[in-house]
């Protein structure tokens, strides 16, 4: 609950004092609007309280590990890393943007959102049963700033923090009026100082970190599996934000070279719980024994959260894809409606959006409101933005693309490329068009080759490369890719972390995958980060930016579902209801 103080310091004086910013001091943060959950909550409405303690929860990870350091500037991290370290406050997972106590008991901030001040909880302990203090707090702010990765240096460049008496930590914003950037110091992961302050936190951990969260590393062999077990005497286990958060004893990954071995594990009861983003494996694998004794429970759960653009990835830094035209004309080879029809059972939607189930997804031609964000730019972004609604190219199911290529032909005529001898050329060097997509899972392979065919029919050669997770990762860090299946990750809402992917400031940053360097793109995420509290405004400047992004072709966009689909041991339980935002695999149990 928020409450407004009109307290000042008098140890000012008079004149001083009437400058000073009306202070806020709250239990709970919210960008906009009031949190859901009122002061003296006791938990969240999809987590039961009376959850069962107890048990191991088994899963799955793909690939490997090689460190323990999920901050580290080179190497793999373990999945399950984020138990390993809290945060000053906590997100609830059915609403966009609200934060409550966890290591911080409350917040005072100034009205104009020129600082905040948290006050750490007088139980708040680290994994060895140490107090957690604003010293903690502040160090790990800095050594994120100093040898962090490198997103974080430019997000809160000038944000200055240090450590007040009564064990509370002040965070400087270096102008007034962001208040997404002021709540954002809420959310960093906490570290011991006595454990990070000797050693180098760029470079990968060899041994097990000491933490300040729920779970710490109980046993491990390197790239094979990573057992965790819930930290005894876990000081914040009974605060609202966790009960009935965290009942496993111990969460345990056993490591798989590819998905169609963990698959085949999975159903041979080695590991307990899977989720399925496979519709052919989804429909034709889940079966067998276990599942006609009951043994493992199949499941679609449906949701309306917001999807990623899940995506075949350009490189526009590449000469190849920097032309626009080259890339919308790339786009008509990927026969969407044949590939739901004949591989994926009818059962996928295409992605159109870079807001996919959000009001923000950009809807026909743009409203009166749009119009005036988009004008300032007109001349800088493609003309479709203005005349046209964005959807991905179409087709009638049956295989046959060519009036779609024909609609290629033209645009790569546009941008100098012509048709010779059966193979796509530039008309300036003659060279063919040749590319290579970058993979590391046997999916990404499946659904590459029917669009490396159609390619092939037009005189393209695409190469397809699997990786593995390590060289992927690698590569996808320093840029060293033309196209690869990755997309972008969902955005619920347009907030100051699209800077991070968008921004041309973050070019040299992996977020920004497509190296996106637009002045008119900077312009529509700088409008949205300053109007983070004027609903109206963000819904205007939010479409203009999907438009602008849709037709500027950075992605062959793919495609989602509406539905969780889950196959999981009997054993476990589950809440009757799930978080608006999230599955909820965190609040389940284990029963008889």
């Amino acid at each position: 609950m928020l409450y407004v103080l009109f307290a000042l310091i008098a140890a000012f004086p008079l004149s001083a004092q009437s400058e000073l910013p009306q202070i806020i001091t709250a239990d709970s943060l919210s960008l906009r609007g009031t949190p859901k959950y009122a002061g003296g909550f006791t938990h969240f409405d999809y987590a039961n309280p009376d959850a069962p303690k107890g048990g191991a929860l088994i899963l799955a990870a793909i690939g490997t590990y090689d460190n323990f350091h999920a901050y580290a500037l080179r190497g793999n991290r373990p999945t399950g890393s984020q138990y390993f370290y809290d945060t000053l406050m906590a997100n609830s997972a059915d609403e966009e943007e609200s934060l409550y106590p966890l290591i911080a008991e409350k917040a005072e901030y100034a009205a104009d959102y020129s600082f905040i001040i948290y006050q750490i909880h007088p139980d708040a302990k680290d994994q060895e049963g140490n107090p957690i203090t604003a010293e903690d707090v502040v160090f790990s702010f800095h050594t994120f700033m100093t040898k962090g990765v490198p997103q974080f240096r430019t997000y809160f460049n000038g944000v200055e923090a240090q450590a007040l008496p009564g064990n509370r930590a002040r965070f400087d914003l270096p102008e007034p009026g962001d208040k997404e950037k002021m709540l954002a110091t809420a959310v960093n992961p906490v570290f011991p100082k006595r454990f990070w302050e000797h050693r180098d936190f760029s470079e990968p951990l060899a041994e097990p970190p000491l933490g300040t969260g729920a779970y710490q590393v109980k046993a491990y062999k390197m790239g094979q599996y990573l057992t965790l077990e819930r930290v005894k005497g876990y000081w914040a286990a009974d605060l609202p934000v966790n009960k009935g958060h965290y009942n496993f004893d111990t969460i345990r990954y056993d490591y798989y070279r590819d998905d169609t071995v963990a698959l085949e594990a999975f159903k041979s009861g080695e590991y307990d719980f899977r989720q399925e983003t496979d519709i052919e494996k989804w429909t034709t694998q889940y079966a067998g024994k276990a599942f006609s004794a009951g043994l493992i429970v199949k499941e679609e759960i449906p949701h309306e959260i917001p999807r990623a653009m899940t995506a075949f990835n350009f490189n526009i830094q590449r000469p190849v894809f920097k032309d626009l035209r080259v890339r919308q004309a790339l786009n008509y080879f990927l026969d969407f409606e044949w590939m739901n029809k004949s591989l994926f059972y009818s059962r996928y939607t295409r992605t159109r959006s870079y807001f996919q189930n959000t009001k923000y997804a950009a809807q026909g031609l743009p409203s009166e409101a749009e119009l005036a964000v988009l004008e300032p730019i007109r001349g800088k972004i493609p003309p479709e933005v203005f005349t046209r609604a964005y959807g991905p190219p179409e087709s009638d199911g049956s295989g046959f693309i060519r009036p779609g290529m024909r609609e290629a032909m033209k645009l790569f005529s546009q941008a100098g490329w012509e048709l010779k001898g059966g193979k796509l050329t530039h008309t300036a060097t003659g060279e063919q068009m040749r590319f290579e997509i970058l993979i590391y899972r046997p999916f990404s392979e499946k659904i590459a080759v029917p669009l490396q065919r159609n390619l092939a029919r037009f005189g393209i050669d695409m190469y397809i490369r699997m990786v593995d997770t390590s060289q992927f990762v690698n590569r996808l860090r320093s840029r060293d890719f033309d196209m690869l299946d990755r997309g972008y990750s969902a955005n619920a809402y347009p907030s100051a972390n699209l800077a991070i992917t968008w921004h041309s400031d973050y070019i040299d940053h992996t977020y920004n995958i497509a190296g996106v360097q637009d002045p008119a793109v900077d312009y529509l995420v700088e409008g949205i980060i300053a109007r983070q509290e004027d609903e109206e405004a963000l819904l205007a400047w939010g479409r203009a930016l999907d438009r602008v992004l849709t037709w500027n072709h950075y992605v062959i966009p793919q495609w989602h579902t509406p539905e969780f689909w889950v196959a999981y041991n009997k054993k476990l339980r589950k809440p009757p209801v799930r978080p608006r935002y999230d599955l909820g695999l965190d609040t389940w149990w284990a029963g008889g």
